[in-house]
Parts: C-alpha cells; structure tokens; sequence
C-alpha cells in the first residue's frame, strides 16, 4: 500500500510539472523534429514499431534490457516519456497495474494508447500437474501473448493501423512494411507447425516459469513446468523438481528449457539428474544488454526457438 501511494503522489508531482512542457505537435501529429513519438514498455512492441517504423519515429523503450519486467517501476523520467507520447504501447496485464495508474492520473486524450492484450484472444494461466502456483483471489489472464508468432501478427496489424493514422504522410511506408513483416511471421508460424506436425512427442518441460500458454495452445503442444509465466518464485519445491525429473526420465524427453534472463538453477539440477540437454527458449519478454546493442530482434530469437524446439521434440 505505501509503495502504491508513493507512486501515486510521485505521478501527481511529475505531472503537475510536465503539463506545461509537453512537446506540441503539428496537425499530422508530428513532434517539432518532424517525428511522432512512440513509447513502449517492453522488448515485443519495441520491436515491431521498430520493424514498421524505422527511423521515421522517435521510438523508446521504458523497461531496460536484462531487467526484470515484473517488479519494473518506473522512473520520474518513465513517466515524463509517456506523457510526451504520440502513441504508448504497453502489454495490459495484472503486472502493468502501475501504468493504468499512471494514465488515470495523465491528459491522454491526445495520445493513442495500445494494449497489446485488447488485439488478441487472451487466455487465463493454466496450473498443470506439477505445477507450484500462487494464490490468487481470481484467475488471472496470460500476459505473454506475443509468444505466438500469429498473435505477433495481429498486435502488428494494430500497431500499424495507429501508426497510419497519428502519422498520415508515411502511412504508405508504414503499410508496406508492415505487410514485410507480417509475411516474416508467417513463415516463422509455418516452420514451427512443420516441426511441431513432424515431432516424435508433444511434451515440453521447463524448469523454469512458463510463459508460453498460448505458443503451446497454436502448436499442440502440452508441457510441464514448475511455475505459472507470470509467477514471482524462483524457488521451487523438492516435490515439484522431483517431479520433473521423474517425467523427463519416464518419458525418456531429451531436452528441459529455461527461459531469458532466469534463474537456470533448477534447470541444471534437473539436467544432472536426468541426462537432459538444457536449451533456451525465449519468450523475447525482454532481451540481455549485449543482445540489445547488438541489435537482435524478436524474429532472430524466435528462429532460435525454432532451432531448440525442434530438438526437444525429436
């Protein structure tokens, strides 16, 4: 409750400041360098703005590589970005509350704001055989949408549209490449069908979170894991490691993952024990310092995936 209250009169004071600085615009929404402004929270969005819009907009990113996004808070700086956005884009799950507080508290009527679970089907978090899960006073619904390259698509498609209409005078460039893309998406959907429609199994095991409830549902896939993708444990029981273990060697199942930037503790314990190869797969939530000056995007992680999938299944 403090932590709460706090961001709530820091927000009150930054915007009491920022309400008389705010960068006006032209009539094609346009910032005064000629560029409209993008902000979004976290590495998916990031992306594909920046697959569909280039250098054309001034586009920031609030969550900073190699952190963790579900304990993020942001910055007196954080929220000044936000409020000089043309368009905000944010996921809108249980673990962004603190941005709807912040854009109760803002003027957003001249700011196009996108969550990405308004463009999708959204499902709620499954808790499978195994599985060590919080207590919850309701279900909550799976954040992690754009883990499915055809949901990729459709959060591009909304992206795109925004960006047409906030800036008309590239709204060509913007369709065009948003169309690139989107045909890359679908080549990627495509060659996670043909290994997933050739596989010798259908299980997956994480010892790790898993947050990847709607990669699973497009592909057929079940799994194992031993926490919910949104959950903030990183300790598991001996009950649910044992588990694991015993599933993987009864199923005789080649390979447990581990997901970006996680604590591969578990992983490794289970890989000892079993034989198992411990690979990566990604869920591109968000990406490590030298992944991000280097330049990597969601489409050369997911190749990667595609790579590591193939081989868990085989």
């Amino acid at each position: 409750m403090k932590r709460v209250i706090l961001l709530t009169i820091t927000v009150i004071a930054i915007l009491i400041f920022v309400s008389g600085c705010k960068q006006r615009t032209n009539n094609n929404g346009q910032n005064k360098n000629g560029k409209i402004t993008i902000t979004a929270t976290i590495f998916p969005p990031y992306d594909f703005v920046r697959a569909i819009a280039g250098d054309t907009v001034n586009l920031s990113m609030l969550l900073p590589p190699a952190s963790e996004s579900h304990s993020f808070e942001p910055t007196p700086k954080d929220i000044i970005t936000i409020q000089n956005s043309d368009i905000f884009i944010y996921v809108g799950g249980e673990s962004d509350a603190w941005v709807n507080r912040i854009l109760e508290s803002m003027d957003t009527r001249t700011m196009t704001i996108i969550a990405l679970m308004d463009t999708v089907d959204v499902v709620e978090e499954e808790v499978v055989e195994g599985m060590e899960a919080e207590e919850e006073e309701e279900p909550a619904y799976d954040e992690h949408v754009w883990t499915s390259p055809q949901n990729a698509g459709r959060i591009v498609r909304s992206i795109a549209d925004a960006l047409c209409k906030t800036d008309t005078a590239n709204a060509d460039f913007y369709r065009q490449n948003a169309a690139d893309y989107i045909a890359q998406l679908e080549k990627l959907d495509a060659e996670f069908q043909a290994v997933t429609g050739n596989a010798n199994r259908k299980t997956i095991i994480f010892g790790d979170r898993f947050p990847f409830r709607y990669f699973a549902d497009r592909y057929g896939l079940s799994y194992f894991a031993a926490f919910p993708g949104c959950s903030t444990e990183t300790e598991p029981s001996a009950a649910t490691v044992a588990f694991l273990i015993d599933k993987i060697k009864r199923e005789r199942i080649p390979v447990v993952f581990h997901i970006e930037l996680g604590n591969e503790r578990m992983a490794d314990t289970i890989a000892e024990e079993t034989g198992a190869k411990k690979l990566l797969l990604h869920a591109c939530h968000n990406i490590s310092k030298k992944d991000f000056e280097n330049g990597a995007t969601y489409l050369d992680l997911m190749r990667m995936n595609v790579e590591n999938l193939r081989r868990a299944l085989q």
